[in-house]
């Protein structure tokens, strides 16, 4: 696949990471020669200099026979421009654009088809608030998946010396909650995978991945460590996009949301627009203001500022203040070795991000795909398609579909239903499958085992 990338920011690098090893042509564009130096000597790209929207430029990149436009840069505007010239002037195929502004994104008529044609738009700081949000809602966990519309999660959980089942085989699990239809997809050890049995005895520290219904969550967090009580007091350190979209979503739940911010006229504009959230003026890495505020009462403190560093000292500050829990916005995956054991949940926004992007890029009737680990690991949905004779996993049982190293069949949904996953499980069409995979380097080889043969065409 040919594609263009256009921005060489973190979100531009990251895709380009994700997706140079699978067979696809990329160039990037941007107008920071410096930038597009270092991802070149990097990755086995092609860059060109230039403002992203102008024809030109674009032709210069190779937009003539591109597959697939990817508009990512920092202006919003540049990657709608860049969109429209790409339909107008060479009818590229398939067109992505990142959206930032609430000022766009809510007229959704601008982009229909007789419209700024996009076909996808991707909204980081949308995508950052829904993750946040599904986080608080359940506590104790350090990530949480969507799948089939929501209908399954995929949730992370630190095993701790207080859990039940720590120490025992996971099959004692379903022993535990008889009739529970949740699967381990993944266990990771001292940061590494390790296979998963149901003898495999669980210890603690392992970081655990389990995919299960919406309502059956909280309970099996409570078998590996004691649960924590839901959250009510939160503090949002930050008062920018994602600030201010997760303080209008958790005011209209049950939760007590203050939100620091240092611009005076920011924090003017959000105590106007926000209806039961305290606005507080002040620096978030302020101990004054954090005792004032109560800080060691706090459930979840929140460091969403656009500052990495300011971000990573007030959560350093509010955990050793006594804040319950503390997440922490950081764009700087270099960053998150450092500070990993000082906070409780690092959160980034391009692995967030990439995921939504990946799904559009991925060969195969993929549904859903979300980057783990620092990108090094994926879980990815697919709609099966065919029948026995031009698919290679349809009328097969688990136990006969040969699956690449360190990938596994987690969830099988049928007509909306979680199935018990087993060896006999047999696969049908339209099944939806969910695919944890511990090393993206065999995503490629997923995708081609659940690919349908030409005669079912």
């Amino acid at each position: 696949m040919k594609i263009l990338i256009l921005g060489a920011g973190q979100v531009g690098r990251s895709v380009a990471e994700a997706l140079e090893h699978e067979d696809n042509d990329i160039t990037i564009v941007d107008t920071n020669a410096a930038a597009l130096r270092a991802l070149r000597e990097k990755l086995d790209v092609r860059v060109e200099v230039g403002q992203a929207s102008y024809p030109r430029v674009l032709e210069r990149a190779g937009i003539e026979d591109a597959d697939l436009l990817i508009a990512v840069t920092n202006s919003d505007e540049i990657n709608m421009v860049a969109c429209q010239v790409a339909q107008t002037l060479y009818r590229t195929p398939k067109k992505i654009a990142r959206i930032r502004s609430s000022h766009y994104l809510d007229r959704g008529a601008l982009f229909a088809p007789n419209a700024v044609p996009i076909d996808v738009l991707i909204s980081p700081e949308q995508l950052v608030t829904d993750y946040i949000f599904n986080l608080i809602s359940h506590p104790g966990a350090s990530h949480v998946l969507n799948f089939a519309n929501g209908t399954v999660q995929m949730v992370g959980v630190k095993a701790l010396h207080d859990g039940p089942m720590v120490g025992h085989e996971l099959r004692e699990m379903h022993e535990h909650m008889p009739g529970l239809k949740a699967q381990v997809a993944a266990i990771f050890r001292k940061g590494k995978s390790i296979n998963v049995k149901e003898t495999t005895l669980i210890e603690a520290d392992d970081e655990l991945f389990f995919i299960a219904s919406p309502k059956h969550i909280r309970s099996i967090i409570s078998e590996l460590r004691k649960l924590d009580k839901p959250y009510k007091r939160i503090v949002l350190a930050g008062g920018g996009n994602i600030g201010n979209r997760l303080a209008r979503l958790l005011e209209d739940s049950r939760y007590q949301v203050k939100i620091i911010e240092k611009d005076p006229e920011r924090a003017t504009k959000l105590a106007e627009r926000l209806d039961k959230t305290i606005v507080l003026e002040g620096d978030v890495a302020d101990e004054d203001l954090l005792l004032e505020e109560n800080i060691e009462n706090t459930d979840v403190f929140i460091a969403i500022t656009n500052d990495d560093e300011a971000n990573i000292l007030s959560s350093m500050l509010a955990k050793r203040l006594g804040a319950r829990r503390v997440m922490c916005l950081i764009n700087r995956l270099s960053y998150v070795d450092l500070v990993e054991s000082n906070i409780d949940i690092a959160i980034s926004p391009q692995q967030i991000t990439i995921g939504s992007l990946l799904m559009h890029v991925r060969r195969g009737d993929i549904v859903a795909v979300h980057a783990l680990r620092r990108g090094s690991a994926e879980v990815v949905e697919i709609i099966v398609h065919g029948d026995f004779k031009t698919s290679r996993v349809v009328g097969r049982r688990l136990e006969e579909i040969n699956l690449p190293p360190g990938a596994s069949i987690c969830a099988v949904l049928r007509d909306g239903v979680l199935q018990l996953v087993s060896a006999n499980l047999v696969i049908a069409a339209n099944d939806h499958v969910v695919v944890f995979v511990t090393d993206k380097r065999y995503v490629p080889a997923v995708e081609k085992l659940f690919q349908v043969g030409i005669h079912f065409f």
